[in-house]
């Protein structure tokens, strides 16, 4: 999968976004989570593609 954003304001703002589900997603585990980096990276495709799927913890990896 393809991820692209236009410009960098875009980006910003697609991170902010994700930043704010993913503090939902740790809220709902009850812990902070160590693989943020591939939580996020899968929001954001997911966001492009429209498949929302970051699933649990374990399927971060």
């Amino acid at each position: 999968m393809s991820v692209t954003h236009a410009s960098a304001d875009e980006l910003a703002q697609a991170l902010a976004c994700a930043e704010q589900a993913h503090g939902r997603y740790e809220e709902g585990i009850g812990h902070g989570d160590l693989n943020w980096p591939f939580w996020y990276a899968r929001f954001l495709g997911g966001e492009q593609t429209g498949r929302l799927d970051v699933g649990s913890d374990d399927s971060n990896r």
